[in-house]
């Protein structure tokens, strides 16, 4: 077997052309992957602010329902305060009825007398309807005036009450769930003249 000498001793592979496209497949791949990790973040920020938007929007459609519904619930608390306001001119009506009745007159005479238990029963009935309705009286005889309560018509000197306690109620108030549906209107008294609280009859403040 001959050999070609041109050939002979010459290193293997010799006048092939290396492949240098390997470098350019990496770099190309690690492009695209850091493409794709930047897609993905953003897509996992806009679903973060998408999540968090819809949290939102549920928080305040719950409030507006919340809302809505404690609207609605004083709405139908209060709906009947004028007629409630009609009703307490009943009862005033009635325990005035029972003050021009004197205590020896029904004694004498045992039908006033009972006329007097009729309405003072009729009284009772109408006080435990408004009760069971949220309404409540306001009769501060001997408390401390309160000008979210109470309305002064008057101020007065006493020696029994101390200046800024309500000495006599004209008029008893009412509230409605809490809320003032009339101000009792009362007569408060005053430092005496001599007394050292302030001079004089020295008024005490009534204004809200």
């Amino acid at each position: 077997m001959s050999h070609d000498p041109a050939t002979a001793g010459a290193p293997q592979g010799a006048g092939t052309t290396a492949d240098t496209s390997h470098p350019q497949h990496a770099t190309d791949a690690a492009a695209r992957i850091a493409e794709l990790e930047t897609r993905l973040a953003a897509l996992e920020d806009e679903a973060g602010k998408a999540r968090d938007q819809a949290l939102r929007a549920m928080a305040e459609a719950e409030n507006t329902r919340r809302r809505i519904q404690r609207d609605a619930e004083e709405r139908e608390k209060f709906a009947l305060s004028g007629f409630a306001r009609e009703l307490t001119s009943v009862v005033d009506n009635l325990r005035r009825a029972l003050e021009t009745l004197p205590a020896d007159a029904r004694a004498a005479d045992g039908k006033l007398d009972q006329f007097a238990q009729g309405v003072e029963l009729t009284e009772r009935e109408f006080m435990a309807i408004l009760d069971r309705n949220g309404i409540k009286r306001i009769h501060p005889q001997g408390q401390p005036f309160d000008h979210n309560l109470h309305q002064a018509i008057a101020q007065a000197e006493s020696a029994e009450h101390a200046p800024g306690l309500v000495t006599q109620v004209v008029q008893a108030g009412y509230t409605l769930h809490g809320r003032i549906l009339r101000p009792a209107l009362v007569v408060v008294a005053k430092a005496g003249s001599g007394s050292g609280t302030g001079g004089p009859g020295a008024a005490v403040d009534t204004t809200a």
